[in-house]
């Protein structure tokens, strides 16, 4: 019937038939683990955590701080979607404070996905299957690890959604209909994105649980009907909400800004980011035994499958492959589809529910090894960027309020140090990113890379400080102020670096503990070394010296 195949089990004793799985005391410890590591680590390695907290904290009520009335200021016309973090910063950011909610928010966004996808395989198949431990691995995640809190926190949303949508099914449809037009509303405001996973969950419900749904034309035109009702319920809120404020994201006037994926190697590298976290290696070798689980399964004759979120699971996947890595300014879209087909492929799945006892024990420590490895792996990175957190915030403490502070690092040579893993993720992209903006916060400083994009912050630069300002930005190496070819190159992406000098007070270097692989250490005359912290230096600008032409550093040619 639902099943792949009937499990054939060998006869044996009663006590030795099908033992009772229970997968409750695995999850409730995943839980404990991931608000230990959010109590513990307050500014984990997680890319745009820092940034979303310095944005938290002025939503918060940080913006009536000196000198920030005059720097920033809060517009909600600017978008309607992307904005449930920005929305809970306002509401409750004044009562229970800025940095209890940015952790709160941070532990959502780990542990609501995957408590979302089991929710659904309980509902699904009932009972407390070992394979909902499997399940928590996906807590940790390129999107989660790259700090995509508010479409974390929606895929959760969208998977609770769903449950509670598989059982309004048979219900009046108008009530039905009614819950899908809530949903989608909270869905479109925390996270367009997750609204469209909540569609594809939706109609995979929808499907059946069997595919021969497709052999009878009636079947086949109800099912068509009900799709319809259920696409038309999801897609009226963001509508009404788009033709209200009409404010999407853009590239900076470059259109659609597109950027594919284009070669079967970036295609694979992007579907691994269901499972990338600081080391791609360490992570394919934690997820192995998971795999393996379901193709032993598939042999064994022994697994359940749902036959409609199959077909949702194949068209996310296929929508993984085939869609752009950037568009309209947003960056790793295509980062979004491969977790979401993760998401429902192990919901949809229920491999060995038919063990003896010494099977089904067997069967709890691999998958507990493998989803607790993967925990204990995060741990061990988090507790490395702690001394880096330290040292920033150790330079931060010589930043006066007020002062403009520029971010810029030390690119490596390589990226491959284990003693180092924390500081990258997802095939070398830095994790420190935003740790500058912390400035933010802690010493009331301007940080020209603070999230203001329109269309997905509320938040925007009031002149003049918006002249040095970009809404999204990266940490440049430090080599862009010493290589004439480097500067030319970014001028168009980083306009505050055209009179650097002037504009700024200070430089806050990361990384700084590791040689810049175009420059080394060097940087240019008229700087004074206030604070040296190791991964953070600090350096005030002398703005009375004039730029003068200087000789070019050899390595600046690796960047031409």
């Amino acid at each position: 019937m639902d099943r792949i195949a009937a499990p054939a089990v060998a006869a044996a004793g009663p006590e030795e038939l099908i033992a009772r799985q229970d997968s409750t005391v695995a999850i409730v410890a995943f839980v404990g683990l991931a608000a230990a590591l959010v109590l513990l680590f307050p500014f984990p390695p997680v890319l745009d955590y820092a940034n979303h907290y310095a944005r938290i904290w002025l939503l918060s009520g940080g913006i009536g701080e000196q000198p920030f009335p005059e720097i920033y200021a809060v517009d909600w016309n600017r978008t309607f979607t992307n904005v449930g973090i920005d929305v809970l910063a306002t509401w409750l950011g004044p009562l229970v404070g800025a940095d209890r909610l940015a952790r709160a928010l941070l532990f959502l966004a780990i542990v609501l996905p995957p408590l979302g996808a089991i929710g659904l395989h309980r509902a699904l198949f009932g009972g407390r299957h070992h394979w909902q431990t499997a399940i928590l691995s996906l807590g940790w995640c390129a999107t989660m690890i790259g700090g995509f809190i508010n479409f974390q926190i929606g895929l959760g949303m969208a998977l609770f959604f769903a449950c509670v949508d598989l059982r309004l099914q048979r219900r009046n449809p108008a009530v039905v209909f009614a819950w899908r037009l809530a949903a989608a509303l909270l869905l479109t405001v925390m996270h367009l994105f997750a609204l469209g996973f909540y569609m594809a969950i939706v109609c995979g419900l929808e499907f059946s649980w069997r595919i021969d749904i497709v052999r009878s034309k009636a079947a086949l035109m109800r099912l068509a009907g009900r799709l319809a009702l259920a696409l038309g319920a999801c897609v009226l809120p963001p509508l009404a909400l788009y033709l209200h404020t009409a404010a999407l994201p853009n590239a900076g006037g470059n259109g659609l800004g597109l950027a594919w994926n284009d070669g079967i190697v970036l295609i694979f590298m992007n579907l691994l980011s269901t499972i990338t976290t600081y080391v791609p290696v360490v992570d394919v070798v934690l997820v192995l035994p998971l795999i393996l689980i379901c193709t032993r399964a598939v042999r064994a004759g022994d697994i359940r499958m749902h036959a409609g979120l199959a077909v949702a699971a194949c068209g996310l996947l296929l929508l993984s492959c085939v869609s752009p890595r950037h568009m309209l300014g947003t960056g790793w879209i295509s980062w979004r589809f491969p977790i979401m087909t993760a998401l429902v492929a192990m919901a949809m799945v229920c491999p060995f529910a038919n063990l003896t006892r010494r099977q089904a024990l067997l069967l709890a420590l691999i998958i507990n090894l493998a989803a607790f490895g993967r925990t204990g792996w995060i741990g061990w990175n988090w507790w490395l960027a702690q001394k880096d957190v330290a040292a920033v915030e150790t330079v931060l403490k010589k930043v006066p309020a007020g002062a403009a502070v520029l971010p810029l690092g030390h690119e490596p040579e390589t990226v491959n140090s284990l003693a180092h893993s924390n500081r990258h993720f997802a095939w070398g992209l830095d994790t420190f990113r935003h740790l500058p903006t912390l400035a933010v916060p802690f010493s009331h400083a301007f940080v020209p890379t603070l999230f203001t994009a329109k269309g997905k912050q509320p938040l925007s630069v009031l002149p003049p400080w918006s002249e040095i300002a970009v809404p999204e930005g990266n940490l440049l190496s430090i080599g862009v102020l010493s290589c004439p070819a480097m500067m030319q190159e970014y001028r168009n992406f980083t306009p505050y670096l055209l009179d650097w000098r002037r504009r700024f007070d200070f430089i806050l270097v990361a990384n700084a503990d590791i040689p810049d692989r175009y420059v080394g250490t060097l940087m240019p005359a008229g700087l004074m070394l206030v604070e040296d912290a190791g991964f953070a230096k600090l350096y005030a600008i002398d703005k009375a010296m004039q730029a003068e032409p200087f000789a070019v550093p050899a390595g600046c040619a690796r960047a031409s």
